[in-house]
């Protein structure tokens, strides 16, 4: 099977159960460490596929390392956490550093994708925003699982469509391209 085509069917069906997850409630019957389980399952899903599917990998790498860069304007979702947070709808612990931060680490990977920079001063760039955003998403992670853990009612609406994508998806996305990234730039070292 081509590469593209079992990204394409990969990423299609993650998507499927994704959906199915939030419309139906799946998540809702989770115990409270359970979502942040699946984060961690479904981020080692991705990378073991990565790092011993060989047509994927190479697939993935030949992709330009600032589209990998590019696909964390996703956080913009950031300002949508602090409109919940205006609404009342997410606790201020959650919304504020999460929403601040990854609005900061998809402005930041605009300039470092886009702007006209020679090869190793993008790689640079390209590792101070990886670290950045690296740290970013395990810290939103982080007080994400500790919220969950005294008070899981706080963040209920990541357990429904729309935001429910993000544990089902994104989040594992985002993490598992941040390791790529870390992976991709230790082999252009190596190389030169």
């Amino acid at each position: 099977m081509p590469a593209a085509l079992l990204v394409r069917l990969l990423v299609w069906s993650w998507f499927g159960l994704a959906l199915a997850a939030g419309y139906f409630g799946w998540l809702r019957r989770l115990p409270p460490f359970g979502v942040q389980a699946m984060i961690l399952g479904l981020t080692g899903l991705v990378l073991l596929l990565y790092f011993q599917t060989r047509p994927l990998r190479h697939w993935i790498d030949a992709l330009d390392l600032r589209a990998l860069v590019l696909f964390h304007v996703t956080r913009f979702i950031g300002i949508y956490f602090l409109v919940l947070y205006q609404r009342g709808e997410l606790p201020r612990a959650f919304a504020l550093p999460a929403g601040f931060g990854d609005i900061i680490v998809a402005t930041m990977a605009l300039p470092v994708a886009l702007a006209p920079l020679e090869a190793g001063a993008r790689l640079r760039a390209v590792r101070i925003w990886n670290v950045v955003g690296l740290i970013d998403i395990l810290l939103v992670i982080a007080s994400a699982t500790r919220i969950n853990l005294t008070h899981p009612e706080q963040l209920r609406p990541l357990l429904h469509l729309p935001l429910s994508f993000l544990p089902t998806l994104l989040v594992p996305l985002i993490v598992a391209t941040h390791v790529i990234i870390f992976a991709r730039l230790a082999r252009t070292e190596r190389a030169a």
